[in-house]
């Protein structure tokens, strides 16, 4: 008889300073939640739960989404959404089934629980206790015993632009398939350094991360170990569980793992002050920007982006460049609902004056709305909609709301009723603005727009810009941290305790 498995999608990464809140409504940007049509739209993409669908045909089983749910990073997730998110899940693992197979985030904090993953895992493993379960987390997971004490397998992220979504839930997946033939005995071995480790500087492409990334994936590639994971961690978030982590899947024995763990662990702490971000005037980045030779330029927003929980909506960027004078620009998206709604209302052509943006304060950090007066042409409306083509979440739909472009004669900005990350050229495309062609170009985005962006891009310019994704930790009021913790106790002495195991 075929194999019966649960394969559900329950992502969000929490901004705990953000201001945007996180209802149930939110989660429909990846799929239409469960079922045939979540198969249908994410069957064959490289998304966690594309992975996943992927994985279960070929092995010839059974399978049943009940929940295939994924919002942009933001607030609190309510409690409403999150009992209704993970009561599906609970419900369709208690049906019976051979095993589970989870795409999660591992940075889910709800109004109630500070750890959403673990909550949910630990519902599950009280609900069938003997059932195996295989989770896919993204890279920037706060790691808890609650995940690992109630999971099989775990495997995390390689890449961040994340370009191996699709490929981590088939790592993860194939391994639990793997025990239940009988040829693994799936055996966890985890531990974490207290490190606050900037995402802007913490990419496995580039150092400190990238040797501790390259000890993980050796192993795992040559057989050494089942998986093996790094997780950055999520600075974004006030909540007691942050570090830097790592966590090994062994064969029977945990000899091996144990070396390795320890090896990457006490590597990341030997090279902590390589993964401290260290601010800069934004004045000095955008004049910076216009020395530079050809195009296109990108200037990167980090203050600002949806993918870490930003309001989108921040001008402190565009104003600078404005202010500078910088022509040939493109920019956005800025989620505006109110300047979409003028800008559709007024059609294609029409000249235009109005606010845009800064329509959020963000009282976490002391921060005010600051809208941008500006006049300019309609350029084009459309509904937001678009397949991606670059390399991550290629082949599933994003979906930006009603937009509109506002052309002020130096800048194209496109304007969306939705948030989204851009990290591919469609962001513009769609709406007819070749980025290629563009001198400057100004985007909302930490590390995810060098997927589709670092190949046309002349130069890259980091850009501090303002809002609740703040890199500068100085601008976080930090109430629920375990201290010590570096960089906030640059003196403390490390004292990890063994590594910690689960069969």
């Amino acid at each position: 008889m075929a194999r019966r498995l649960v394969l559900a999608m329950m992502m969000h990464e929490t901004n705990t300073f953000s201001p945007l809140a996180t209802p149930i409504g939110s989660f429909g940007r990846a799929s239409a939640f469960s079922g045939d049509s979540a198969i249908r739209e994410l069957a064959g993409t490289n998304t966690p739960l594309g992975g996943f669908i992927d994985l279960a045909r070929e092995a010839g089983a059974e399978f049943s989404v009940p929940m295939a749910a994924s919002a942009h990073p933001s607030g609190l997730v309510t409690n409403a959404a999150f009992e209704e998110m993970a009561g599906a899940i609970v419900g369709e693992v208690v049906k019976g089934c051979d095993g589970v197979f989870l795409a999660l985030h591992g940075a889910m904090v709800t109004e109630s629980y500070d750890d959403g993953e673990g909550e949910l895992l630990s519902r599950i493993r009280k609900a069938a206790p003997g059932v195996p379960i295989a989770i896919g987390l993204d890279f920037h997971t706060q790691l808890t015993a609650a995940m690992v004490d109630n999971a099989t397998v775990i495997a995390g992220y390689r890449t961040y632009p994340h370009i191996d979504m699709a490929e981590t839930s088939r790592r993860a997946g194939r391994t639990l398939l793997r025990a239940l033939d009988g040829e693994v005995r799936p055996r966890m071995v985890w531990g974490k350094v207290p490190i606050m480790s900037s995402t802007l500087v913490h990419t496995p492409a580039r150092e400190p991360m990238k040797t501790l990334m390259g000890m993980a994936n050796e192993a795992e590639d040559s057989g050494l170990v089942l998986n093996a994971s790094v997780f950055g961690g999520f600075p974004q978030a006030d909540i007691p569980h942050l570090g830097l982590s790592a966590l090994i899947v062994c064969d029977g024995s945990t000899s091996e793992g144990e070396i390795l763990l320890n090896c990457i662990l006490d590597t990341a702490w030997e090279r902590r002050e390589g993964f401290l971000f260290h601010p800069e005037p934004l004045h000095d980045q955008v004049a910076r920007a216009k020395t530079l030779a050809g195009g296109p330029i990108i200037l990167a927003d980090h203050g600002d982006n949806t993918a870490s929980g930003g309001t989108q909506d921040v001008m402190s960027v565009i104003a600078e460049a404005i202010r500078q004078g910088l022509t040939d620009v493109c920019a956005g998206p800025i989620c505006d609902p109110p300047a979409v709604a003028k800008m559709i209302a007024a059609g294609v052509g029409a000249e235009v004056s109005l606010d845009l943006g800064g329509r959020i304060d963000m009282p976490a950090l002391d921060l005010k709305g600051e809208p941008l007066r500006l006049t300019g042409r309609v350029r084009a409306i459309t509904d937001g909609e678009f397949l991606v083509t670059g390399p991550m979440a290629t082949g599933s739909k994003v979906r930006m709301g009603r937009t509109a472009v506002l052309d002020t004669g130096s800048m194209q900005i496109v304007v969306s009723e939705g948030r989204s990350e851009p990290y591919d050229l469609g962001i513009f495309t769609h709406c007819g603005i070749d980025p290629k062609a563009k001198r400057y170009v100004i985007i909302k985005s930490r590390q995810h727009f060098r997927a589709g962006f670092e190949p046309i891009a002349r130069h890259i310019v980091m850009c501090d810009g303002d809002g609740c994704c703040a890199s500068d930790l100085a601008l976080l009021k930090y109430e629920n941290i375990v201290r010590p913790l570096y960089p906030f106790d640059p003196d403390m002495v490390l004292r990890r305790n063994a590594p910690e195991e689960v069969t």
